[in-house]
């Protein structure tokens, strides 16, 4: 396995220090809500994420751990049972890689190395290499040969952490060649590839903030790996995807949940995700600070939609991601954009 160099965890995230006292309370109820739900790979995966970044060393190592208790026989993470994902498990791969750069313990690059594995070896792909969302298809009449836009997260990313960047770009770059709209932008959401029609052609907010989020990690690998020729692409296209989000902000910060579609529910979700991208791009210098008005006005209006118990209200909501609820992803996003704001606004 290619390694990402000698980075240790210390030099990837830098804790933003908030004590279980020390913490402000809308956090503590939120990760407590978070830590409540139910889980499929991919919220498993984002959920251990968020913690990670915020430090929760605590709590983003056990989870790595289980997901891979539950790794599938060809190295699936976090499936339970078996199932038809194949990009989702691998939002769990950093925290794995993580976890064993901060423990030492192999079980933890063990479970990192078989995901990455399934990826490059096993896991299907369109024929011009990009891998597939699922190996099924949800809706009659198409192959299961598809692209989703939240694959532009759950895969890329860990290519990257794992010494494969180049392969990460390339990923990238199929999910802009197949799901790009530039007159407007911004991506569209499910496409079969080998019919070449879309499964879901509309302009999904938190679709979007996905694929933003995605970028932003590649984007911080390539600093990291000093690659400047793919840190300038994709800091070029971070700023183009982010320019096309905010054409739709609304005055209180959100977005509709069908970004362009002013009769859609506002959604939460992907204002937290477009928050994030921007406090961990100004802190990485790959964003002008000038954008952090817009984050910081929908911190603000999403942090006043949390309710008694820790949940993110009026965001996209599982399990079906069409009409308004609650969401692993939704409280995930907003811990990452706490603790990048954090780091970027100490104390």
């Amino acid at each position: 396995m290619e390694r990402a160099g000698n980075m240790k965890v210390s030099d990837t995230v830098r804790p933003v220090c908030i004590s279980s006292e020390g913490a402000d309370r809308s956090l503590k109820k939120v990760i407590c809500a978070m830590l409540a739900m139910q889980r499929y790979p991919w919220e498993q995966g984002v959920c251990a994420q968020a913690l990670y970044e915020a430090g929760y060393e605590d709590l983003w190592i056990p989870m790595a751990y289980d997901a891979i208790q539950r790794i599938d026989k060809d190295g699936r993470l976090a499936m339970l049972g078996g199932g038809e994902a194949v990009s989702d498990p691998a939002a769990n791969g950093e925290v794995c890689f993580r976890a064993y750069e901060k423990t030492g313990d192999p079980l933890f690059r063990r479970g990192a190395e078989k995901m990455l594995a399934y990826l490059l070896h096993k896991a299907p792909r369109t024929p011009d290499g990009i891998i597939c969302h699922n190996n099924i298809s949800f809706v009659d009449g198409f192959s299961d040969c598809q692209l989703w836009i939240d694959g532009s997260y759950m895969v890329p990313p860990f290519l990257a952490v794992m010494g494969r960047l180049d392969e990460a770009v390339e990923q990238l770059r199929g999910y802009r060649k197949h799901l790009f709209d530039p007159a407007g932008s911004l991506f569209y959401h499910i496409k079969d590839i080998v019919q070449d029609r879309f499964v879901r052609k509309v302009r999904w907010a938190t679709g979007n903030g996905w694929a933003l989020m995605g970028l932003a990690r590649v984007a911080e690998e390539a600093i990291r790996q000093n690659r400047t020729d793919l840190r300038d692409e994709l800091q070029k296209f971070t700023g183009t995807l982010l320019a096309g989000m905010l054409k739709h902000q609304l005055p209180d910060g959100r977005f509709h949940d069908l970004i362009d579609e002013d009769d859609s529910f506002i959604d939460g979700t992907s204002a937290m995700m477009m928050a994030a991208t921007v406090y961990r791009g100004v802190y990485h210098s790959y964003l002008p600070d000038a954008y952090r008005k817009n984050a910081d006005h929908a911190f603000q209006t999403v942090t006043g939609s949390i309710d008694t118990y820790g949940l993110l209200r009026q965001v996209c909501g599982c399990p079906d991601f069409v009409s308004e609820g609650t969401s692993a992803e939704a409280q995930a996003s907003y811990i990452m954009a706490y603790a990048w704001k954090k780091r970027l606004d100490p104390p």
